[in-house]
């Protein structure tokens, strides 16, 4: 028997691992021999030597890592501490940073890199680690070691046939345990594996697609449902890359009793007609979409093997926001080749017009096993050594127009992005006559926030915005006094937006007629129209997660 230590690291703490269960549950199922497996969970933001400490108290003979663009950066200091308080414990890696860089992590420390999918490899290499100590205890040799088993085949390739064949039957990780574990953290599943697409910037390009038997998908589905978790994350590339499964998921899902929210990944342009009929009936927030448009700038596309019926997967968004019940993530890609920051300002205008919940700025990441990778260096763009390999410059953006676009992401991210300030956003943009990218573009070089207290970044937008033209200063205050009840609970408000109307206190009154209860002073106000107002904090928008804001005639 081997005592394993099986570790995640993940970006967050409300961020779960589904590797790390799904590896344990394999090792039980396909292990030859019995092995004591211990699951640890930790995060980027925790110091090296505290992830150690709960490692080593375990006191493994094996520990297996699972690696990622988000927690590499971390791992060579890590193996390091690992190997200094348990000289002779045996590392091995998984994940795809670790798949397409064996070589580096052999370097780093690691003992042994399994490639792929590891369901059958990781129990393989436990019974082979356990033979290969009975068969020393039995003839009497050196066991203090194990590092010695590093040669040239340290790295076990992806699927054997094997694993091929128990697809069709894939492991359920949502055990008692798992649950518990879990604790109302954000939960992830896979109902397939693979993509069929073969988009230049992705690991999953091309690949096969597996998809699991769609009863044993909802069986886990209601498994999660009833776990506690407020968010249930679809990890399938392209979830509705198959319509009709994806149809059948849909619906059952639609029809559960939760409050849970299921986000998927999705390519917006394969919607047919009839699941965009069934979208629209389920409950608001129980479905979260999110749509990797990339760009709107065709040579992009085409450089990157990237694939959409670019005014299909518009209008489908479109139909998909117009009932208000499903939050709508899109995704667009700076630095794809070929597309310049004025082309790229096109994409993020025709984006935003959309009026998604989500509109994510990324930047485009060449990542280990990547076809554009691979063609980094003839085509001229230069990117980061370290995790996540982001893009620093290429023929077509300038270091400069990077840090522009990054500003322009930062405002985005701390206002759209977060539902904050988003009535104001709109008289802003109505009225200043700015195309969307320039005012962000603007506000981000202005007001940068990071780590920004929310009343003055709030004091930061005002004062940024009231210098534009057309905007009626009054008017802008009104806006920004509105989106504050509706985005925060229990904050006073920012200075500048505080009134002292002698009426207040009919509102407060109105407020608690209506309501059937007191609220706080600073839950009403009046606006410099004149009109009163008030939140109603236990009414949250399922979708926007923004609080409802009543008008009131005083």
């Amino acid at each position: 028997m081997k005592n394993v230590v099986l570790l995640a690291i993940n970006a967050k703490y409300v961020h779960s691992s589904l590797a790390v269960w799904i590896l344990s549950t394999a090792v039980k199922k396909y292990a030859q021999f019995s092995h004591n497996v211990n699951i640890i969970e930790s995060t980027i933001r925790q110091q090296i030597s505290e992830i150690a400490d709960k490692v080593t108290a375990s006191e493994p003979d094996i520990v297996g890592i699972s690696t990622y663009i988000w927690n590499a950066g971390m791992l060579p200091g890590l193996l390091v501490r690992i190997r200094e308080l348990l000289p002779d414990v045996f590392i091995v890696l998984g994940g795809p940073e670790a798949s397409y860089n064996a070589d580096y992590w052999i370097e780093q420390g690691a003992d042994k890199v399994l490639k792929g999918e590891g369901e059958h490899s990781l129990p393989a290499l436990l019974d082979e680690l356990s033979v290969q100590k009975s068969n020393c205890e039995t003839q009497n040799c050196d066991v203090s070691k194990p590092r010695s088993y590093r040669d040239t085949g340290d790295v076990s390739d992806t699927i054997c046939p094997q694993q091929l064949a128990d697809r069709s039957t894939p492991i359920d990780p949502y055990t008692e345990e798992y649950f518990k574990a879990l604790n109302g953290r954000l939960a992830y599943i896979e109902t397939s594996r693979g993509c069929p697409y073969n988009c230049a910037f992705c690991l999953s390009a091309d690949s096969d697609v597996c998809f699991f038997p769609i009863e044993a998908a909802k069986t886990q589905l209601l498994k999660l449902s009833k776990s506690g978790a407020h968010t249930i994350k679809l990890v399938d590339r392209t979830f509705n890359c198959n319509a009709d499964r994806a149809y059948e998921l849909f619906e059952y899902i639609i029809g559960l009793d939760s409050t849970c929210c299921f986000h998927f990944e999705v390519a917006a342009d394969l919607f047919d007609e009839r699941t965009l009929t069934l979208l629209q009936s389920a409950p608001p927030g129980r479905i979260q979409l999110e749509a990797g448009l990339q760009s709107f700038y065709e040579p992009a596309l085409k450089a990157a093997t990237r694939q959409t019926d670019l005014q299909k997967a518009e209008n489908n968004i479109r139909k998909l926001l117009e009932n208000g019940n499903i939050h709508m993530h899109v995704d667009l890609i700076a630095g794809l080749p070929h597309e310049t920051l004025t082309d790229f300002m096109e994409s993020f205008d025709r984006a935003f017009s959309l009026r998604a919940h989500t509109l994510q700025l990324g930047f485009l990441k060449l990542i280990h096993g990547s076809e554009l990778r691979k063609q980094a260096d003839s085509l001229g763009i230069n990117y980061a050594s370290e995790p996540p390999y982001q893009i620093q410059s290429s023929p077509w953006l300038s270091s400069r127009d990077i840090l522009t676009l990054k500003q322009t992401e930062n405002a985005l991210q701390h206002t759209c992005n977060k539902g904050r300030f988003l009535t104001t956003l709109e008289y802003v943009l109505q009225n200043a006559a700015m195309r969307p990218f320039m005012f962000f573009k603007e506000l981000g070089k202005a007001a940068e926030n990071h780590g920004t207290d929310l009343a003055d970044y709030a004091a930061q937008i005002y004062e940024f915005c009231k210098k534009l033209p057309k905007i009626e200063e009054i008017k802008l205050v009104d806006c920004m006094v509105v989106d504050w009840l509706a985005m925060v609970k229990g904050k006073n408000m920012p200075s500048f937006m505080r009134t002292s109307d002698s009426r207040k206190k009919e509102v407060l009154e109105i407020a608690k007629r209506r309501l059937a209860h007191e609220i706080r002073r600073d839950e009403a106000t009046i606006l410099q129209n004149g009109q009163g107002i008030y939140v109603d904090s236990q009414n949250r928008n399922p979708v926007t997660g923004l609080y409802k804001v009543v008008s009131v005639c005083i």
